[in-house]
């Protein structure tokens, strides 16, 4: 069960929606969060007793620059008999302004030791195709068609669909996750926008007060595998300037839910166009 590499979305990661006009992009807010991950329920023989866990989430940069995320999550599982096991995935990533170039690192650590590191470049060529270039775990090359997204253009496409009014998007993604050979195909399902308030933390957060929100649900299937069944399901509200909050991760047996405890904004990048 590959679950550890759910929340590259994340940002947490559509179509252009049936040849319509799609508002232009605006810069997404710089910012850190913080999310505590719990159990929400379980399915089957093979779901474990207890989960919880931590993803910091730290994005940065503007259109102009590119944007640079920072992520890691953190997660103790117990299953339903044997030792408790924790996993670790950090990843660094960069996009480019306009979303040519994409650079990645990814480390995964068991229970403490190194078991996995995935390190290499993206690069979609004048013909829109995508060419993959991996430094780990092995040095290899990957040529896949056009047309294919990277994690931070798949949000923001995601976001210029829901203020076009549309409710559904799919497209094809590559975010470096696994040994960084796989392309996933998305369906992105979009609810109505809300600006309503709570006493939800985001909603005490002053750079998220009355800012348009979506509720997402992004389900991701691994291309070539003939089951009908998604790899993993993504659901969270959608902000306007790309913060997420309310997750909810499902791998099958499980479902856990991604609370916000903490969230801060970065400066304003000075962006010329």
């Amino acid at each position: 069960m590959k679950w550890n590499r759910a929340v590259f979305f994340v940002g947490l990661s559509c179509v252009m929606a049936c040849g319509a006009v799609l508002p232009a992009y605006a810069d997404l807010l710089a910012h850190r969060a913080i999310y505590e991950l719990k159990l929400l329920k379980t399915t089957g023989q093979n779901a474990p007793s207890a989960v919880r866990g931590l993803i910091a989430y730290d994005f940065s940069g503007s259109s102009c620059d590119g944007y640079t995320t920072n992520f890691r999550q953190m997660i103790e599982l117990s299953p339903a008999e044997g030792d408790v096991h924790v996993t670790d995935v950090r990843s660094t990533t960069f996009e480019d302004a306009g979303y040519k170039n994409f650079s990645f690192k990814v480390s995964t650590l068991n229970d403490g030791s190194l078991s996995a590191q995935v390190d290499g470049s993206a690069t979609h060529g004048a013909d829109g195709a995508l060419s993959v270039h991996l430094a780990k775990p092995k040095p290899a090359s990957f040529d896949f068609s056009a047309g294919i997204l990277f994690p931070t253009e798949h949000m923001e496409k995601i976001i210029a669909t829901a203020k076009a009014g549309q409710t559904t998007l799919t497209r094809q993604i590559y975010d470096g996750s696994d040994d960084g050979d796989k392309i996933f195909d998305t369906m992105t399902v979009i609810g109505k926008v809300s600006t309503t308030t709570s006493e939800n933390f985001a909603d005490r957060q002053d750079a998220l007060k009355n800012i348009p929100r979506w509720p997402v649900v992004i389900s991701y299937f691994e291309v070539g595998k003939p089951n009908d069944q998604p790899s993993y399901i993504l659901s969270f509200d959608l902000y306007e300037n790309g913060v997420s909050r309310d997750m909810k991760l499902d791998y099958g047996d499980f479902v856990m839910q991604g609370e916000m405890t903490q969230f801060s904004t970065y400066p304003a990048s000075t962006c010329v166009k």
